[in-house]
């Protein structure tokens, strides 16, 4: 099975009959798998690079200089997590070894030009992303950051059209998302894991969406359909957007919420990806479209008690 591609840029450029078909193939891409790959996206190519190489350089350091940006205590969100620190498949109710990798975390850029009347939102989403003293990092990362922004308000722009909805239906709700970037590194196997380890355990990403960046030409992520595990390219210039369990419940189950894992094996090489996870506005009241008024999910604490579920 190979993954549906979407075409952003000639969707944003089409009318008519061809753009009542991208949103025809866009809905049915969600519907089926809740995965696909983005192209002719527009996003720059210096600035991909330029966050690859900040990656590269702050896994490269030894283990006392990553410390030195740890996240401060168990729950706070931004900063380096180091290994046997996380095992994702816990929010899927699932126990098992932790996963075999290591993560930086950053928070939004910008914070709400309004009050949020629940503090949760700045002793959680809005706490100061630890940098590292790396030359150009917080400068390559805070460029990225803003180009997934605006990649993913694009997204959910097609998304509402894909829907049959007004193209700012979503507007509202993302005006200051309390969204997070992650990058991963997996480091080379050797030995056999444990029984059940992977590199990332079996689980679905919580939020709207998610865009993912893999290391060109590497493997090891897999998505679940039906009973098949599915191997999912890394192709320079190419991003993989998958659904996260909000935008299933956004649209009454229509969409999927996919179960996805990075496999681990013996002999493996090392691995990068980089995860941007959208998250609408922290008090973002989402009703099922379609469905009834009764009992909103809250995007804050939504989001808050699933990532607190991880934790080693």
């Amino acid at each position: 099975m190979r993954l549906p591609v979407f075409d952003i840029g000639e969707f944003e450029n089409s009318a008519g009959a061809s753009r009542e078909k991208y949103c025809t193939d866009l809905d049915k891409f969600c519907t089926e798998t809740g995965f696909l790959l983005v192209e002719n996206h527009g996003v720059p190519d210096n600035v991909i690079e330029s966050q690859w190489t900040a990656v590269e350089q702050f896994f490269s350091q030894k283990t006392e200089d990553k410390k030195r940006v740890s996240v401060p205590y168990p729950g706070y969100p931004y900063g380096w997590i180091g290994p046997n620190k996380e095992a994702l498949a816990a929010s899927k109710g699932q126990k098992t070894p932790p996963d075999l990798k290591e993560s930086f975390n950053g928070g939004p850029i910008k914070t709400p030009t309004k009050k949020i009347n629940d503090n949760r939102a700045y002793e959680f989403c809005y706490q100061p992303t630890i940098w590292p003293e790396i030359e150009g990092f917080k400068e390559a990362w805070t460029e990225y950051y803003i180009e997934m922004e605006k990649l993913a308000a694009r997204i959910m722009s097609a998304f509402a059209e894909a829907l049959k909805l007004e193209s700012t239906f979503f507007k509202n709700y993302i005006e200051f998302p309390i969204s997070a970037l992650r990058a991963l590194h997996y480091p080379k196997t050797t030995d056999v894991p444990e029984e059940g380890q992977q590199r990332a355990g079996a689980h679905t990403d919580y939020g709207s969406l998610t865009i993912l960046l893999p290391q060109p030409d590497t493997t090891g992520l897999q998505l679940k359909i039906k009973n098949n595990w599915i191997d999912v390219p890394a192709t320079k210039g190419t991003f993989v957007i998958n659904i996260g369990d909000l935008m299933e419940l956004w649209t009454s189950g229509r969409w999927k919420s996919t179960l996805h894992r990075v496999i681990a094996k013996p002999n493996q090489p090392g691995r990068k990806s980089l995860a941007f996870f959208h998250q609408p506005d922290w008090e973002a009241k989402i009703y099922p479209i379609g469905g009834s008024n009764n009992d909103p999910v809250i995007s804050g604490p939504y989001l808050m008690e699933k990532f607190l579920s991880t934790g080693k």
